[in-house]
């Protein structure tokens, strides 16, 4: 944690130089107050309008009577409704139903229906039914049963269109339904197709949970000195968040020194080394819902880098620049693979499977592979107002790996980064 404003910090007995740099992402006016969001008001209403009417747009398309989601990110995104969602991705007990043609609906906790006030998207307000096993019990069946009577009165009732999306449901609540006479759809698709085109206000809001998330990253930076461990410089980043607005962090992507090779360990309580890389993806939720999807790699107490740690963050660095300078508007995933930086063979066996993906209130469709492990037979098009990161992870036998990753909004022009957390020198 930062002790004040001068031009040095003690930690852990060790003079640390700050980085001018990454310093200025920190709050202008004290490291130890949170960062306040400027985004208005009118901002986050526009954006919640903006995204139901997305979905919508696509149960038009898809002539799609109705909507059923369970995913928390598919609900928050729908009405900006946030209620306990990581105990929901796995207690699947609040949903949501909005009608082509009738009203949108969530069905909340009883007892919680107070979360949803002012939302401007929700026509009405029910108590869920929940049949999972850790509240149901001996008790699931009834209460399946009475589930999907609702939900097939609520359709019958307005319009009465039985393709019905779901983005995702226990094989029994499929099974009522279809015995109702509905037709299931992929919500989920319909959900991330719908979530894939951004609106210049979630650019806003979006661009506010990268600020914040740079701002974690400084006090990672800041603390990444012998004597800590992987966990201690993983911290600054969930309090920075959390204190700011933020979420949750998907992930616990930070290691250094040989456990940052093969890649996917968890921070643990290994102590850093003074020269070791720190390599970490933050997969950061933030204010307003946005993810924050960055990496970047240091070395621990801020030394020059040795011989290999240059070669490979210089690889990882031309990975990135690469592909962020060939993507435009109109080309299609194929072109993409065709065009984009070919990893040398001595690094393919560490490699990162993902060139670039999308990303909203989490990461998102697109997900295009690497070449080596590209399907040319994975079909669509990068289009205008789409947020994709570009990502780079470098690796050989015996080195520690290299992990690079920036947040793009896709102009007519081609990437533009969101992100500007600085690379470090080499």
């Amino acid at each position: 944690m930062l002790r004040d404003d001068n031009a040095s910090v003690e930690l852990t007995g060790s003079t640390v130089f700050k980085d001018e740099r990454k310093q200025a992402y920190l709050n202008p006016d004290g490291a130890d107050r949170p960062l306040i969001s400027p985004v208005p008001a009118a901002t986050l209403d526009r954006a919640r309008r903006y995204r139901l009417e997305r979905l919508r747009m696509k149960m038009r398309e898809w002539d799609c009577g109705a909507l059923l989601l369970y995913d928390p990110v598919n609900i928050r995104y729908a009405f900006d409704s946030s209620n306990m969602s990581i105990w929901t991705m796995h207690n699947p007990s609040r949903y949501a139903l909005i009608l082509a043609d009738g009203p949108a609906i969530i069905f909340e906790f009883e007892g919680a229906e107070h979360v949803n006030d002012g939302l401007p998207g929700i026509d009405e307000i029910r108590p869920s039914k929940s049949w999972i096993f850790f509240t149901a019990g001996n008790l699931i069946e009834p209460r399946l049963k009475a589930w999907a009577d609702e939900i097939a009165d609520i359709v019958k009732g307005n319009g009465g269109n039985r393709r019905i999306a779901v983005d995702r449901l226990e094989p029994a609540g499929a099974f009522e339904l279809t015995e109702r006479g509905f037709t299931l759809l992929d919500g989920q698709e319909l959900a991330e197709r719908a979530r894939s085109i951004k609106s210049a206000d979630e650019i806003e809001l979006m661009s506010w949970t990268i600020r914040v998330c740079e701002a974690g990253m400084a006090r990672m930076y800041e603390v990444s000195e012998p004597g800590r461990t992987e966990r201690e410089i993983w911290a600054e980043l969930h309090f920075e968040n959390a204190r700011s607005g933020g979420e949750w962090l998907e992930t616990k992507l930070l290691t250094s020194g040989p456990r940052t090779n093969p890649w996917y360990q968890e921070c643990s309580d290994y102590v850093v080394k003074r020269g070791e890389m720190i390599s970490f993806d933050t997969d950061m939720i933030g204010p307003y819902g946005y993810c924050a999807d960055l990496s970047r790699s240091w070395t621990c107490g801020h030394v020059a880098m040795n011989t290999k740690q240059r070669e490979i963050y210089a690889a990882a660095r031309d990975q990135i620049e690469h592909n962020l300078s060939i993507i435009r508007p109109g080309m299609t995933f194929r072109e993409f693979n065709e065009r984009s930086w070919r990893i040398p063979e001595k690094y393919q066996p560490y490699r990162y499977t993902l060139a670039l993906h999308g990303t909203g209130m989490a990461d998102e469709w697109p997900g295009v592979l690497l070449h080596p492990d590209f399907d040319p037979d994975f079909s669509g098009v990068i289009e205008e107002n789409m947020v994709l990161n570009v990502e780079s992870l470098i690796a050989e036998a015996g080195s520690e790996s290299i992990k690079l990753e920036t947040q793009a909004l896709i102009t007519s022009r081609g990437a533009e980064r969101l992100d500007s957390f600085p690379w470090e020198e080499v």
